[in-house]
């Protein structure tokens, strides 16, 4: 295991510095042309007010005007690519980072959340580092380029002048820190209701046939609410910008005009003069508003990037990310477990003790017990999903620890009990593990699962659409959708983790005989909760509490191991009729109308 760079801001910055230094240098030349309009404009006002022509400055100012507009849409345009590209960069490295996160640390996360972070969170990071970064850069330019021409022009006005901003700066710097702190309450509950959403989406079914659908709007609602409790905290907070600055800037303009005609008056200042004051104070107004409003964004967006630096340090697996190829195994048993305990961190959990037992380059072994015992967790430990606290888990005489991490999962095929399909076509679920499988070997899979009849009646035939999980294909249709596509990429060693779950009676028989075949040349490793599936197995082992209680033949241990014996009887004994549920007597309302909403238990 390795773990990952902290998310560095100034790293994905360093990919762009040419595109940011043009914006900003952009932004500079707007600032600096606009910083001339005043002097422009007051050298118009001089020429009028001494009888002299005045277009010449006119011209001038149209020049400067039209100057500024050009640089100042080259600069939104720069930036706003810069912008693009910083997100499609950063959602890149952090896809990556999560697509190669150890399975334990990356299922302590909620699923809402995480994508939350990478949608939501990654576009509050580009705000920051494109928009706001850009804006407080050239506005505190401007700022400081306006104060020091106001200062060249009359230093007694500039002093009220910043007495007046100075204050409402201070309302300002307050509101911007304590906006950053209601950000990452508000980008929280955002986190906890896209959550929300995700779980109640992903059990659709189960909400509507448990009539759920308004208790779970109401809590909905609730996360809703508080998301929007929180924002509208930020919003009242970032509002209160602009207002502050205004406000102080309205107070410097009435002093300024009031101290200032009083001079003029008095012969004690120029008229030009006062109106190239009053012309820089109305255009320092909007980057010292920009200034204050681009921090405000800055401690919004702070609170998104630190948010994304969690997700940047899920710990990674090792090895670097190889193209699938067909692994080739060594000489020796397929799989060798030597002394392996394993204990789950989520919940303390002790899940294996000490398991020792091998399997075999070819034929069935099968892997029985209670619900519990363990069985689940010697697949995840085989394909290190897992790491074993102690012991080993050898693949063919090597040890899976010290194997790339490609190598180990293209030498296994794994089906998992659930069997995960993807909205997308048929072919994209098949060929998923294997995306150059040819035509030939796409038919073999399927007619190896008796797939190939069920696939030609569908409209589209490998090209029809799948909805999430598969829909569109019955239960049984799926898993051996699943069972096909790990066996398209032709693996060593078959992991069925209880394939035949939802089949039936006749494609359970079917399904045997594919396993049957598929082990005469591969190792192939089942958990069978069914055991009709698994009584003519090459080798059964039997677990009981993460321990190995037995290994033998189906007959072999009917005669010496009590537990499988029992599992056995339990599965095939007949029903005694006491324990069948007889069927409700009609009640007086049976037949009646029931009222909206409710639902029968």
């Amino acid at each position: 295991m390795r773990d990952a760079p902290v998310f560095d801001v100034r790293h994905v910055l360093r990919g762009h510095r040419r595109r940011l230094a043009a914006g900003l240098t952009l932004g500079l030349l707007a600032a600096c042309v606009s910083l001339l309009q005043p002097l422009v404009i007051g050298r118009i006002i001089q020429a009028v007010s001494s009888g002299g022509s005045p277009g010449g400055p006119i011209l001038l100012a149209a020049v400067l005007f039209a100057t500024g507009a050009v640089l100042s849409g080259l600069h939104g345009y720069t930036m706003g690519t810069l912008g693009e590209n910083l997100v499609f960069d950063i959602r890149g490295e952090l896809a990556r980072r999560v697509l190669r996160a150890r399975l334990p640390d990356l299922q302590r996360w909620a699923e809402g959340d995480l994508l939350n972070r990478l949608v939501t969170d990654t576009s509050m990071a580009r705000v920051t580092m494109s928009s706001a970064l850009a804006g407080v850069t050239s506005s505190v330019f401007s700022v400081l380029g306006c104060l020091t021409l106001m200062a060249l022009i009359d230093l007694r006005l500039l002093a009220v002048t910043a007495g007046c901003l100075g204050a409402a700066s201070v309302v300002s710097v307050v509101l911007a820190r304590r906006i950053r702190k209601q950000a990452v309450v508000n980008r929280m509950d955002t986190g906890r209701y896209a959550t929300a959403v995700d779980r109640v989406l992903g059990g659709m079914s189960t909400v509507k046939s448990s009539c759920a659908e308004a208790r779970e709007a109401d809590a909905l609602d609730g996360l809703a609410g508080q998301a929007r409790r929180s924002g509208i905290r930020v919003s009242v907070m970032a509002a209160g910008l602009s207002p502050a600055i205004n406000v102080g800037s309205q107070i410097a303009l009435t002093a300024v005009v009031a101290w200032g005609m009083a001079r003029v008056a008095a012969g004690d200042l120029s008229l030009a003069a006062l109106s190239a004051f009053i012309m820089y104070l109305f255009y320092l107004v909007s980057p010292l508003l920009t200034t204050f409003t681009s921090i405000g964004r800055l401690q919004q967006g702070r609170a998104a990037i630190d948010r994304l630096k969690e997700v940047a340090s899920l710990p990674q697996e090792s090895g670097p990310a190889v193209p699938a190829t067909r692994a080739r195994p060594r000489s020796g048993p397929a799989v060798e477990f030597e002394g392996v305990s394993f204990r789950y961190r989520e919940s303390g959990r002790n899940a294996l003790h000490e398991v020792s037992f091998g399997v075999p380059a070819r034929g069935l072994t099968a892997i029985v017990g209670p619900s519990g015992a363990g069985k689940s967790t010697l697949f995840r430990l085989v394909e290190r999903f897992y790491e074993p606290d102690s012991g080993r888990v050898l693949l063919y005489g090597a040890d899976a620890a010290s194997m790339p991490l490609h190598r180990v999962r293209r030498l296994t095929g794994h089906v998992e009990q659930d069997h995960p399909l993807m909205r997308g076509t048929v072919r994209d679920n098949l060929v998923y593990a294997c995306p150059s499988a040819g035509e030939d070997d796409i038919a073999e899979a399927l007619r190896l699962v008796r797939l190939d009849r069920a696939v030609e009646r569908l409209p589209e035939r490998l090209d029809t659409e799948l909805g999430d999980g598969g829909r569109g294909l019955s239960g049984g249709e799926r898993q051996r959708l699943a069972v096909a596509r790990a066996l398209l990429s032709r693996p060593s060693i078959v992991l069925l983790d209880e394939a035949s779950a939802n089949l039936d009676a006749d494609t359970e028989a079917e399904l045997r005989g594919v396993v049957a075949s598929i082990s005469r040349e591969r190792a192939v490793v089942t958990i069978a909760h069914r055991l009709s599936t698994v009584m003519e197995a090459d080798r059964i082992v039997v677990m009981e509490d993460g321990r190995v209680r037995a290994v033998g033949t189906h007959r072999d241990l009917m005669r010496r191991d009590d537990l499988y014996r029992r599992l056995v009887v339990q599965q095939f004994a007949p029903i005694p009729e006491t324990h069948v549920l007889a069927a409700p007597s009609p009640g007086p309302d049976e037949g009646e109308a029931r009222p909206a909403g409710t639902c029968r238990r």
